[in-house]
């Protein structure tokens, strides 16, 4: 989660309980010792007291929106456990504990998507798979599932508490539910009693779970990639609803067209492509882009279609934060197949700025942010030389727009440029690949 917070890397000691872990999966013989050198220097340091700090919510609709849970007494109708995020073994054994002889309350639902197929092996193994059952949880496939929407949306207007990492308005699948996020603890507190409460009032012991010493290891279904001679020969099945991914063009010589949409603050990739009910097309980009920004405008995909058909180039102008969220990398493809070619923003999440390279499209910024205010949905925008400009690694480009000339900034590695120049990674590698 260290990106979510703006970060560019985040990096952990390797220590003894990493190595514990890796001997339990039986691969002890991987681990390297991994620590800051004695003399390194800090821009900052925190020291935080753990005995100060308290059961804490994101409530709704952001991440970084933190609550008390115990100024929280809200009802619950859904507790959803799982997914990528808090949903290992020590997790799982911890809410089996909590639970086990109980009977979730009438009106509330407890959905568990076990983190691996280990996991819930394990679980099963011991006996926590039945005590969750028990309980009344419903056992789900270990994959994205519900944090994506693509499962167990909440019915409207309900309180769904949820261990995933992101609760973006309508992410849920459910446009008016109030997603708060949670430690796997509170969640079973909130199973338990159908109400967000903080479970050092419940009066339960907080059980203790130890990584077991060996992890059932089972790798049987784990296909190896084929030979390279044997890969030409094999055939790609392909349903109707999949298609080819499309591939961009170079990039031209200038940008000129059309600032097709104009957003603010926060725009999330889920903003720009919704999952949920949408998650059906992504195998079929022509279909899925139909629905590019449908929360904020459902007019954009017949709009930027209609221009790239006329040869015009599409631009988004965005405000802070453009692109946070998940790393949704069909929120830069779509786009790029309604012809989107820059978006121009007051700061573009890191990840975001990645994917949008790797599929032909500019991020850049504005020197002054002040231009964001100058600039309107619907006006014509130029940014000449933009080609020469990326070949020659300029850190600035010049727009015209409103009757005004617009200082941009690009900050761009030599490899990003010449992905952007080729038109995106796939051509990229191909003429890597050809060169060769």
């Amino acid at each position: 989660m260290g990106a979510g917070t703006g970060v560019t890397t985040s990096i952990f000691p390797s220590d003894r309980q990493t190595r514990r872990f890796l001997e339990a999966q039986g691969r002890g013989d991987q681990w390297v010792p991994l620590a800051a050198d004695d003399d390194a220097k800090y821009d900052r340091t925190i020291e935080i007291d753990l005995s100060k700090i308290e059961p804490q919510a994101a409530a709704p609709h952001s991440p970084g929106n933190i609550a008390a849970v115990k100024d929280l007494d809200l009802p619950v109708d859904q507790v959803m456990i799982g997914s990528c995020t808090n949903s290992s073994y020590v997790d799982l054994m911890t809410v089996a504990r909590m639970v086990k002889g109980k009977t979730l309350p009438a009106g509330v639902s407890l959905g568990i998507a076990p983190g691996s197929r280990q996991v819930l092996n394990t679980i099963a193994a011991n006996g926590a798979l039945s005590d969750l059952i028990s309980f009344g949880a419903r056992i789900l496939e270990s994959a994205c599932g519900f944090c994506i929407g693509n499962s167990m949306s909440p019915r409207t207007d309900s309180i769904s508490v949820r261990t995933s990492n992101r609760n973006f308005k309508g992410r849920s699948g459910t446009p008016s539910a109030n997603v708060y996020l949670t430690s796997p603890v509170v969640a079973a507190a909130a199973a338990l009693t159908g109400k967000l409460a903080d479970p050092r009032s419940l009066g339960l012991d907080f059980p203790r779970v130890e990584m077991p010493d060996r992890f059932q290891i089972d790798d049987s279904m784990i296909i190896p990639p084929l030979p390279p001679a044997d890969r030409t020969k094999t055939e790609i099945s392909r349903g109707p609803n999949i298609g080819e991914p499309p591939v961009n063009g170079p990039m031209p010589e200038d940008i000129g067209g059309v600032i097709t949409i104009k957003v603010g603050d926060l725009v999330t990739t889920d903003h720009i492509m919704p999952a949920g009910s949408r998650l059906k097309y992504r195998s079929n980009v022509p279909k899925y882009s139909e629905f590019v920004f449908e929360p904020l405008d459902k007019d954009f995909p017949s709009r930027a279609q209609a221009l790239r058909n006329k040869g015009s180039h599409n631009i988004i102008v965005a405000g802070l934060s453009y692109g946070q969220g998940s790393s949704r990398e069909h929120a830069a493809l779509c786009p790029m197949y309604l012809g989107v070619k820059a978006v121009l923003a007051k700061s573009i999440e890191r990840i975001h700025a990645a994917n949008l390279v790797n599929f032909g499209i500019i991020p850049i910024s504005f020197a002054d942010e002040s231009d964001y205010e100058a600039l309107a949905g619907g006006a014509e925008i130029r940014v000449p030389g933009i080609r020469r400009a990326l070949q020659q690694g300029d850190e600035v480009v010049l727009a015209a727009a409103a009757g005004r000339e617009i200082l941009l900034k690009m900050n761009l590695s030599k490899r990003q440029r010449d992905i952007l120049l080729a038109g995106g990674l796939l051509p990229y590698t191909v003429q890597g690949r050809k060169g060769n």
